[in-house]
């Protein structure tokens, strides 16, 4: 039995839907003050904006490109309580009069600041983290030199880091631990897994992630983002698996709770960064498993064609529906990230309800 002592998931992470209106729009209901905020206008191909409380909400990332952080004032403009509020939105990304979109939203929350340590000289950083959940927002300052060593304060081994250059045009890079720490992807593009020495080679402590050189992750005097996840038992699962390639006998992805949220990467070939919900399943009208799909890579509007990356979500796990490459390709290696919807039992020994 998967106990758990987050028995209460809505209370870490919570998937929200909402309609733009063009103009000052305050989102409720997310239950906390989102630090890491994911919005994407799903009715059209606005880009994904990727906001945080430790940069500030008015400095902005997109996951499908390489860019720059830039500031913008007009997108979400401030942090609430139980919420957020987004702005008019001149570019027409996630607050767009009428369209539908959804916020993924993470809470850490104990906030604090330090200097880095290991190879090279020591930089600044800050943070905002929650070890009950297992997730921590640092930003940190490159020093050039490989070994250079960061703390991320989750108190647990990190399964999984993304990672962003903040000034810079790089990629973003994303350590998980079913690759090892000799390997990278870029969650802005759909490329393979690849050998690198930017996690230099050294796997993350349960105190610090040591990185080696290079614009896209310890640049001398650069700044950094990087979002961190321990797993907690109950509440998120990091792992991977392999596909079947037939409908006849799927793959059963065992995580010990229900899944809200699911993200899975091919990664022994080119695939997108699939991301489904439970919360946009059901509203597209099918309900559980019939895929209203995003994609991290792309600016894409949600395709909910039930023929590819569709997941069915499970009261102890998930699993692909069709055979496509995307999330079940015969012999192809896939990475996960999940969060969950409910625990399978919590820390009171009640267990969740079994249901699809």
């Amino acid at each position: 039995m998967a106990y758990t002592t987050v028995n209460k998931s809505t209370d870490y992470f919570n998937t929200k839907l909402y309609t733009g209106n063009g103009s000052t729009n305050a989102i409720t209901g997310v239950g906390f003050q989102p630090d890491w905020l994911w919005l994407k206008d799903r009715s059209a191909g606005g880009g994904h904006i990727l906001v945080d409380a430790v940069r500030g909400n008015n400095k902005s990332l997109s996951s499908q490109d390489s860019n720059a952080e830039v500031t913008r004032t007009d997108i979400v403009t401030a942090f609430n309580s139980d919420g957020f509020t987004l702005g008019a939105d001149s570019g027409n990304f996630v607050n767009v009069s009428g369209n539908n979109g959804v916020a993924w939203n993470w809470k850490a929350g104990t906030t604090g600041s330090g200097t880095s340590s290991g190879s090279g000289t020591g930089k600044a950083y800050s943070y905002s983290v929650s070890t009950t959940s297992g997730f921590s927002v640092v930003k940190y300052t490159g020093n050039g030199t490989a070994g250079h060593t960061i703390p991320h304060h989750l108190g647990a081994v990190p399964k999984m880091i993304i990672a962003k250059n903040l000034g810079r045009g790089e990629h973003w890079r994303v350590y998980h631990a079913s690759l090892g720490n000799a390997h990278k992807l870029s969650l802005n593009n759909t490329t393979a897994s690849a050998s690198a020495s930017e996690w230099n080679s050294t796997t993350p402590t349960s105190s610090v992630f040591s990185i080696g050189t290079g614009e896209q992750i310890n640049y001398n005097d650069d700044n950094y983002i990087a979002y961190c996840f321990a797993e907690k038992k109950g509440f998120s699962k990091f792992g991977s698996y392999t596909g079947t390639g037939s409908t006849l006998n799927l793959p059963f992805i065992y995580t010990g709770f229900k899944p809200n949220f699911v993200m899975v990467k091919k990664y022994n070939s080119t695939e997108a960064w699939v991301i489904t919900d439970l919360v946009r399943d059901n509203a597209v009208g099918g309900g559980n498993g019939t895929g209203a799909r995003l994609q991290a890579q792309s600016s894409a509007a949600e395709d909910s064609n039930a023929t590819w990356a569709a997941i069915n979500k499970f009261s102890n796990g998930f699993q692909p529906i069709h055979n496509d490459g995307v999330t079940n390709g015969s012999g192809d290696n896939y990475i996960f990230m999940a969060f969950a919807e409910a625990p399978l039992v919590g820390s009171n020994n009640v267990p969740a309800n079994a249901r699809w």
